[in-house]
């Protein structure tokens, strides 16, 4: 957000955000908070851990590498999804899920295709925020999913509060927060970017409300092949409305991605029609 140049400070509004929202919709009844036990809560605490870890590591290792190199790193992202649910919870899938997923991957590759650099340290650091991603939309899908079955909102409420305050604790660590105090005396911080940020943060909590149902809803995988083909629906946003050039290279390899996602797609919706069946 060229705009506002403290990332680590728009991060706490957007966990605050999600935080402040689901509020909302808790004092209008639309959940419960469910009662936990302190091993529970110790779970939660993790989780935003978690949650703030990844966004670290994907910040750190953005300064050590190409964008082009982060993506397609990023889109390697199903692989260590797949290979967590099998290791940890000895799930398998059908060889033809693993095959739909090549397409998808392949085509973030040609899509996302340019300068690719990377330092030893860079490389390092990407490959462990990829882990910590899949890892954490894992976590996600089990803690709504499982024996708490918590509510995406609940999920939220719980979670927002403490990584808000764990990025503002990063943000004064490296010394954002000082030079965000400093753009505040300056008169920088205008009534228009109030008003962008608090919009930023609405919706940053609509599309956390959505990721989350989606996770709880289609799965931990599905989540992780929606996140790649938005990769390539970016590109597609950014030629349309700021005529971001697209090569032809580019274009065969959204369409390829867009592909590998259909047939994902009709692959789970039989998966489900015959076990639901």
């Amino acid at each position: 957000m060229g705009s506002f140049p403290f990332p680590w400070i728009l991060t706490a509004v957007h966990t605050g955000s999600a935080a402040l929202g689901s509020s909302v919709f808790l004092m209008f009844g639309h959940f419960q908070l469910t009662r936990l036990t302190p091993r529970e809560h110790l779970v939660h605490f993790m989780f935003s851990l978690l949650f703030t870890l990844n966004i670290a590591m994907s910040n750190l290792s953005l300064a050590m590498v190409s964008v082009p190199f982060h993506q397609i790193m990023r889109a390697t992202c199903p692989l260590f999804t797949i290979l967590i649910y099998r290791v940890i919870f000895s799930r398998r899938y059908a060889l033809i899920t693993y095959l739909s997923i090549v397409p998808v991957m392949l085509g973030v590759g040609l899509a996302t295709f340019g300068d690719y650099y990377f330092t030893a340290i860079g490389f390092t650091l990407t490959l462990i925020g990829v882990v910590l991603a899949a890892i954490k939309t894992v976590v996600t899908n089990r803690l709504m999913t499982g024996r708490l079955r918590l509510p995406a909102l609940e999920l939220l409420l719980r979670m927002g509060p403490l990584a808000a305050v764990q990025s503002l604790l990063y943000s004064v660590l490296i010394g954002e927060f000082s030079e965000f105090l400093a753009f505040v005396n300056a008169g920088h911080f205008t009534r228009e970017r109030i008003l962008t940020v608090s919009g930023n943060g609405l919706l940053a909590f609509g599309l956390n409300v959505a990721s989350f149902e989606t996770n709880k809803l289609a799965g931990a995988l599905t989540l992780t092949i929606c996140a790649n083909l938005k990769q390539c629906l970016t590109i597609v946003l950014g030629a349309f409305l700021w005529d971001v050039p697209v090569s032809p290279m580019n274009g065969a390899g959204i369409l390829l991605a867009l592909a590998g996602g259909a047939w994902y797609s009709s692959i789970e919706l039989k998966s489900k029609a015959r076990a639901s069946g």
